[in-house]
């Protein structure tokens, strides 16, 4: 990777961190923004970053992207190659509670972004998005060329948001812009919010787990290590405008201007309730499940086609569901200190 300095917002985060080793092990400066804010057990996050805080390559900076002042200066003080965006207020059912939170980062914090790389020349902008934005469209496996203008919760309206704006940045300034639509992450160090991880919590702990939509739900459950291959390979994949685009029909993932959006996910689904199974397995252990009406926000199935990222810079999954959950298995009985 040719990239000498990058950007990574939300480095503490279960990506960002994740993505944040790679870079650091291919020699590359990284500096990583964080907010450590208490949506989830903070503690979890200084965890994460504690892996590679006293690397010399990697510097740390505390504060929100929603920090318009701050956000300047950062991009004041450093030259960025490339910037990656991780960090965002996650979760569909939270949105429902605590809409502002996603006001401030997913869109003014993100605008903020668009900003500092307009303005310091930065030289290609990855931002996650999310398979959220494709809300009630139901032909799958879900395409980049299919419109996504149906989301059914204000995190996939903000992720939608975040893809437009982006846009417009690359049409008005020039600016390389790739956007990535996660399906479902899991892994060692993930999100406590997570249906996986409070299934393993709940499960050790002999207590009923929560299954909505009466576990008739599918999802491309994809491990984090796939996930952070692909994002490597996308920061040194910068776009350029597709010679072929045509405003009377217009493709969504491409454009014009050097933008491009991405599915990455596992090309693969799996059953909710054959999922549950696995982690059983992983754990030994069977769980008391509690079957629910489906949630307000919440989508029945993802399935990501993920032709577009294999083309263009060889994404190829490889993990099952088997291998991944005992590797998370495994890592929440150390880090937890549960038997």
């Amino acid at each position: 990777m040719s990239k000498q300095r990058i950007l990574v917002t939300g480095a503490a985060g279960f990506i960002g961190s994740h993505l944040i080793q790679q870079l650091l092990a291919k020699n590359i400066s990284v500096v990583g923004v964080d907010n450590f804010n208490d949506y989830y057990d903070p503690t979890l996050k200084r965890a994460r970053q504690a892996r590679f805080l006293t690397h010399s390559a990697y510097t740390a900076v505390e504060m929100d992207i929603a920090d318009r002042n701050a956000i300047a200066k950062l991009f004041a003080d450093y030259q960025f190659d490339a910037v990656v965006n991780l960090a965002a207020q996650a979760g569909v059912r939270y949105s429902l509670e605590n809409p502002a939170s996603y006001v401030d980062t997913n869109l003014v914090g993100f605008a903020n972004l668009l900003e500092g790389c307009r303005h310091a020349k930065v030289g290609h902008f990855v931002f996650a998005s999310s398979s959220s934005v494709y809300g009630a469209n139901t032909k799958t496996p879900f395409s980049v060329h299919d419109n996504v203008d149906h989301p059914v919760s204000l995190y996939a309206a903000s992720k939608k948001a975040n893809e437009l704006m982006a846009h417009s940045y690359s049409h008005l300034y020039g600016l390389p812009c790739t956007g990535l639509r996660f399906f479902t992450v899991y892994g060692p160090w993930g999100r406590p919010d997570m249906a996986y991880f409070l299934f393993t919590k709940a499960i050790l702990a002999g207590k009923p787990i929560d299954i909505f939509n009466h576990g008739k739900m599918k999802r491309d459950f994809t491990y984090i290590d796939d996930i952070v291959e692909g994002v490597m390979g996308v920061i040194e994949h910068t776009p350029s405008p597709a010679p072929d685009w045509n405003g009377d029909t217009p493709d969504p993932a491409t454009s014009y201007c050097p933008y491009r959006i991405y599915n990455i996910g596992n090309n693969q689904q799996v059953d909710l309730m054959r999922f549950i199974e696995v982690l059983e397995d992983a754990l030994s252990k069977k769980a008391e499940k509690n079957f629910l009406p489906m949630q307000n926000g919440d989508v029945r199935a993802t399935y990501a086609d993920i032709d577009d990222l294999a083309r263009d810079v060889g994404f190829s999954p490889k993990t099952t569901i088997e291998e991944g959950l005992q590797h998370f298995v495994h890592w929440y009985r150390e880090y937890y200190q549960v038997r």
